[in-house]
């Protein structure tokens, strides 16, 4: 599927961005919204999404780059929500790296000690 940067009414993250589907927002701006993970792997896990659908990461810094540094600091303000000011943000590319939804997201993960490597 092409990174066309619309929305895809078959991705589910798409259809979270659309409020067709329920989440726990945290936090939001014109370009990203940040949700808790449903599987979390820390006492901190959201996942920050794109308003805009694009497979990846790297998709989405060759389409819009500036949309990348506001879902780290949409993470940030994620982290600091909960108190925290030391996290770890994790973007998966590719289903051998982890990734199962291919929208790109941004992992926050905080409040516990992490290790390395992960996984």
């Amino acid at each position: 599927m092409p990174n066309t940067g619309t929305s895809d009414p078959d991705c589910l993250f798409c259809r979270i961005v659309a409020g067709e589907i329920r989440a726990d927002v945290v936090a939001q701006s014109d370009t990203a919204l940040a949700f808790r993970d449903l599987n979390p792997q820390a006492p901190t896990h959201a996942l920050v999404v794109p308003r805009s659908h694009h497979a990846d990461a790297a998709s989405l810094a060759d389409a819009e780059p500036e949309t990348v540094a506001e879902l780290v600091r949409v993470a940030r303000d994620v982290a600091g929500a909960d108190g925290l000011d030391e996290y770890r943000l994790v973007f998966n590319t590719g289903a051998a790296a982890g990734q199962t939804v291919f929208h790109t997201h941004l992992h926050v993960l905080a409040g516990r000690a992490m290790t390395w490597p992960p996984g």
